[in-house]
């Protein structure tokens, strides 16, 4: 600990963070034909929804699937897309800071959380209909692709241990 002029102490930040760990493969390289359609699945989820709404259902999924990679850089983009961190931070907790989340983003939210997750084997007729109630049919299936699409890329992060902290906002425009 360093004393600063009043006296106080400051933590020391000094110490060495854990190693890097390296990737176990780089599918865009040895599966292209299966990434790129997983990508043109990306691009066409997307068409119709807000983007804010968007990077908080990947942002949530990647939670949940412990995906750092997609977590670095959906925070990323959510960021420089001006989502606030104050919302991005309580997504974790969202059931308990529901007041920073308009209905129709709990909603989606809430599903999301519903598709990725499939413990018991569906989505719940409530969870579904709460998000009907907020979304036109050709919104809810858009939402209901974006979901199943992060947990594509969720899934491919996770298993090839793709490595976050060097993405910038925007590198992959998709």
């Amino acid at each position: 600990m360093t004393t600063t002029a009043e006296n106080q102490q400051t933590p020391d930040h000094s110490h060495a963070h854990a190693p890097e760990h390296t990737p176990r493969l780089n599918m865009a390289k040895l599966a292209p034909e299966a990434y790129k359609a997983v990508l043109a699945l990306e691009i066409a989820s997307k068409k119709g929804l807000d983007p804010s709404l968007v990077e908080l259902v990947k942002i949530r999924a990647s939670q949940i699937n412990h995906c750092a990679f997609c977590l670095d850089m959906h925070t990323k983009d959510a960021i420089a897309a001006g989502e606030s961190v104050e919302r991005i931070v309580q997504l974790g907790a969202w059931e308990e800071s529901r007041h920073f989340y308009t209905e129709k983003e709990l909603a989606a939210i809430e599903l999301t959380e519903a598709v990725t997750v499939l413990t018991d084997g569906f989505v719940p007729d409530e969870v579904y209909e709460k998000a009907a109630a907020h979304f036109e049919e050709r919104e809810l299936a858009q939402l209901i692709t974006v979901i199943a699409t992060i947990n594509v890329w969720n899934r491919f992060g996770v298993t090839t241990r793709m490595v976050p902290g060097h993405y910038k906002p925007g590198m992959y425009k998709a």
